[in-house]
């Protein structure tokens, strides 16, 4: 707990950025009749039927101190998926940067490893060179900014049904612009100090 509050204390380096990563699903339904248009005092109506369209894993990253935050929605969350997202904070979001500072969870995905199994050596090892694993500890994912941003989504945008992944990704990527756009940033306040005193049961 303590590296990933000292990690948030640091002042802002674009060199080395901080980037809370972490991931959610999503369960995907058809309508099996049409919705009743809202009306004057009458919100729109959904019947109580519907089709489950299976499920889809939504990849979070985030950077609270420069406000942006990217969504990726993929079929699966094992290993391989884990990687590509690795692969593309290096070479794509942050190819410039010295090291990037990734907070996450112990999801048996979120390994090194997951890395050497979806790439050759010498690349795993290259993505893995400019990437500092930061682990929340156990029942302390809370310690992890990205679910902060998993709950703005799920408020503002995914509280509903969503029929197919086509319409899942193009709302997301609706959001995601405007977050951005806005560069909507995250006022995290709970420091060291305030863990040595509120939680100082479990030192």
């Amino acid at each position: 707990m303590e590296e990933v509050l000292d990690l948030y204390a640091t002042p802002y380096n674009p060199l080395r950025p901080k980037v809370n990563f972490d991931e959610s699903s999503k369960q995907l339904i058809k309508e099996t009749r049409l919705p009743l248009p809202a009306q004057p005092d009458q919100p729109e109506r959904y019947d109580y039927q519907y089709e489950r369209n299976g499920v889809r894993n939504i990849f979070m990253m985030v950077e609270p101190q420069a406000g942006w935050r990217h969504v990726v929605v993929t079929e699966h969350h094992a290993k391989p998926d884990f990687a590509h997202q690795m692969k593309w904070l290096v070479d794509e979001r942050y190819p410039q940067a010295e090291v990037i500072e990734v907070v996450l969870d112990n999801l048996c995905t979120h390994t090194a490893a997951s890395l050497y199994e979806t790439f050759d050596p010498a690349d795993a090892r290259r993505i893995l060179r400019k990437i500092n694993f930061h682990y929340t500890p156990k029942h302390g994912s809370w310690l992890n900014m990205a679910e902060i941003e998993l709950s703005v989504l799920q408020r503002q945008c995914l509280d509903r049904r969503i029929p197919d992944q086509e319409t899942l990704e193009r709302e997301i990527a609706v959001w995601e612009q405007r977050r951005n756009d806005q560069k909507s940033t995250i006022d995290w306040r709970f420091s060291l100090d305030d863990a040595r005193s509120t939680l100082k049961r479990l030192y």
